[in-house]
């Protein structure tokens, strides 16, 4: 699934190419999206000048003066920027149609969205109460401390958890608790106030490196140039199951978190 920096650097890649530009047409192929694309989206938009493109965690806001189009990637999807003839492939579920050229949404599985949220944006029911965000200001060492303050949900996905801190993901937080030192398994209340502040620290590192890597594919990801993401060639423990760790050389360690795989180091991380 692309989580933040997958969905940042789709916004930074299609952004230069519509923001300021006037929305020409809306053409939904399928409309049956994981909630259904409204019936009413091409009379909320056409002929309306797109001001933005901003993320708020792994949703994509295309700002209008009236609401915005949110855009969510889901499992699957990616957003390209095309020119207006070249024939949708099957899964091509909706175009954004500007005046030189098309923003087209693919999502194999389907199992993401494209919504309309009239202003206030922020009462939209996905966006009301997500946390805030990992890059900014406002996640710090004293956020986390209160946010874990009596906690015994497990570290892992405490951080995983949208209301917390939006938008880390699996990949980044295995990734930021290896290297944090702190065993995903701990309960998030019972880590003291200096290794929270290492976790803040790496999850801002890890994805801040990853943004600039063009996020990380797996699988699916490509970006808006339909180029995949080279983070994954930096990845110290997801996908690492049984090699060698980087720092003390003992096999690492995958177990089940949340229904989610987990790669850590028994002996590095406590």
């Amino acid at each position: 699934m692309p989580e933040l920096p997958e969905v940042e650097t789709t916004r930074a890649g299609i952004s230069p190419h519509i923001q300021g530009h006037t929305l020409q047409k809306v053409i939904v192929r399928d409309a049956r999206l994981r909630w259904p694309v409204p019936s009413d989206l091409a009379s909320k938009v056409v002929g309306r000048p797109l001001r933005q493109v901003v993320r708020r965690g792994k949703y994509l806001l295309f700002e209008f003066d009236h609401g915005v189009i949110i855009g969510h990637l889901g499992m699957t999807g990616s957003m390209r920027i095309v020119s207006h003839d070249e024939p949708p492939a099957y899964h091509d579920h909706v175009d954004l149609v500007f005046s030189k050229i098309t923003l087209r949404y693919r999502d194999p599985r389907r199992f993401g969205c494209i919504l309309w949220q009239d202003n206030p944006v922020m009462a939209h029911p996905l966006l009301a109460s997500l946390g805030p965000e990992p890059l900014s200001d406002e996640f710090d060492k004293a956020h986390l401390l209160q946010a874990c303050k009596g906690k015994k949900q497990a570290i892992k996905s405490f951080i995983m958890d949208g209301k917390q801190v939006v938008g880390v993901g699996n990949i980044y937080a295995n990734e930021a608790l290896f290297m944090a030192g702190i065993h995903p398994h701990r309960q998030a209340g019972r880590i003291s106030a200096a290794r929270l502040g290492l976790l803040v620290a790496a999850c801002k590192e890890v994805l801040s490196a990853a943004i600039k890597q063009g996020g990380t594919t797996l699988r699916d990801f490509v970006d808006s140039e339909g180029k995949p993401g080279y983070f994954k060639q930096q990845l110290q423990v997801y996908g690492r199951s049984g090699q060698a760790c980087v720092t003390c050389d003992q096999p690492l360690t995958e177990s089940r978190l949340g229904q989610r795989s987990t790669v850590y180091c028994k002996r590095c991380q406590r």
